[in-house]
């Protein structure tokens, strides 16, 4: 049998040897497999935790906007109606609020409120709420707890 060579040098009718072996070698020893597995896992024990700190983070700051929001809404129903709101529901009903936003430590809307007998405001006529704070008793990342914020 007469072989032909192309220009490489390589016979046509037969494969080259370096090629038999890769088609024999294809795929991952379990070797190769346990040290990427272990790399992904030693990246996943970095990565969870500051994803985690980061979630935190941002419902914190969430929660201080919505205080901040509550507190200002609240300001300005006692100043227009001369009297204090006597629940949250009374600002979304008289339109400062959409609705009453989820407290994001307990992911409900249950704000603890704070009655004030004393008047805010020189034209005020009732006392009613005075403040807000959130109503989880969780530790926040500085210490304190998130009823006293």
């Amino acid at each position: 049998m007469l072989q032909r060579k192309n220009n490489l040098g390589i016979s046509c009718g037969s494969v080259p040897r370096p090629l038999r072996r890769r088609r024999n070698s294809l795929g991952f020893t379990l070797l190769e497999l346990m040290i990427v597995i272990s790399i992904m896992l030693i990246l996943m024990s970095i990565a969870i935790p500051m994803y985690q700190r980061s979630v935190l983070q941002s419902k914190e700051a969430v929660l201080r906007q919505d205080l901040f929001t509550l507190r200002s809404v609240i300001s300005q129903y006692t100043l227009d109606k001369q009297k204090a709101p006597q629940s949250l529901d009374d600002l979304v009903q008289a339109g400062y609020l959409r609705e009453i936003p989820k407290d994001p430590m307990t992911g409900e809307p249950n704000w603890e409120v704070v009655q004030e007998d004393v008047l805010l405001a020189v034209d005020q006529q009732d006392p009613g709420i005075d403040d807000v704070h959130s109503a989880s008793d969780l530790t926040a990342t500085d210490g304190t707890n998130y009823s006293t914020w």
